[in-house]
């Protein structure tokens, strides 16, 4: 039922409080859905992402953007190019250094996660009125900007347009 007066505007803290409980519901929402399609750990899920969103990144760079050290990482692409799920080359620019890229397998295991947790999501977006989804959105394109700005990251949040129609 809607208010009839304007609720006070949450402090800053409040509102920090808050998205720190949603990041941790959403982790949880998050996990479930890892969980029921594979059993690749987190931190070659991690590692698929990443390769996924720069193909043909050198094992140098994905340690960077891992937080991992070099010998982590190769120990990293060693397991997952054993499951099946990357390849190694040496790369074209310099043949000193070695490239990842996702395998089939691996698209399809990124795929599967991704449909996993997007029906997580789904779920819990069903019990939510289309005003509440709208809201929520608008506030989440608002946070992506803000955060890309804190960031210092040039570009720009996806347009409303180019993410979805929220009725």
């Amino acid at each position: 039922m809607p208010h009839a007066f304007p609720l006070p505007s949450p402090h800053p803290e409040q509102v920090a409080l808050e998205a720190s409980a949603l990041l941790e519901m959403l982790d949880l929402l998050w996990g479930r859905g890892q969980e029921a399609m594979t059993a690749v750990p987190p931190s070659q899920l991690r590692a698929l992402t990443v390769i996924d969103e720069r193909e043909g990144m050198n094992l140098r760079d994905l340690g960077e953007v891992l937080g991992s050290t070099p010998p982590s990482v190769s120990r990293l692409c060693d397991r997952l190019e054993a499951a099946g799920l990357i390849h190694r080359s040496r790369a074209t620019s310099n043949r000193r250094e070695l490239e990842v890229r996702l395998s089939r397998g691996g698209r399809a295991v990124l795929a599967s996660v991704r449909a996993a947790r997007a029906g997580e999501l789904q779920a819990v977006l069903a019990r939510m009125s289309p005003a509440q989804q709208r809201a929520l959105f608008e506030g989440m394109t608002a946070f992506h900007s803000a955060a890309l700005e804190h960031m210092g990251v040039t570009g720009e949040a996806p347009a409303e347009d180019d993410i979805c129609d929220i009725a």
